[in-house]
């Protein structure tokens, strides 16, 4: 008996994830095949120029969008915005700054000062117990 071992592969849908870019932006042949773990540790390490034109340009997937404007997923989607923005109209809204961003900022700095305040006092509580 051998032990054949295949390579694994992912979605296309699942390799855009991991790269932050929008699948629908990508190639047609990225979209159509299956993507190696060699081939998307190939992607990540020496990014084909594709590549570093959708992360320079975008358009960018919601979770990016997200992060480039800081706020969460679900606040993007409570400021109305529900597909992929380009850099270039991430740069407007931030430079627009409209009510729902301005709002939705300010939650996620509350969010990010509650999680420290826990992780603080987690840590006090397990320093505590030693």
């Amino acid at each position: 008996m051998s032990s054949h071992q295949t390579a694994q592969t992912m979605k296309p849908a699942t390799a855009a994830k991991k790269l932050g870019v929008y699948l629908e932006a990508t190639p047609a042949e990225f979209q159509e095949g299956v993507v190696s773990r060699a081939e998307l540790n190939a992607l990540q390490t020496d990014p084909p120029e594709w590549l570093q034109e959708l992360r320079r340009t975008g358009p960018h997937p919601r979770p990016v969008v997200a992060a480039k404007l800081g706020v969460s997923i679900a606040g993007l989607a409570r400021g109305g915005v529900s597909e992929a923005l380009t850099t270039e109209q991430i740069e407007a809204l931030k430079a627009e700054e409209p009510e729902w961003l301005r709002r939705e900022r300010a939650t996620q700095a509350e969010v990010r000062k509650e999680t420290a305040r826990i992780k603080q006092k987690n840590a006090e509580n397990d320093a505590g117990r030693s």
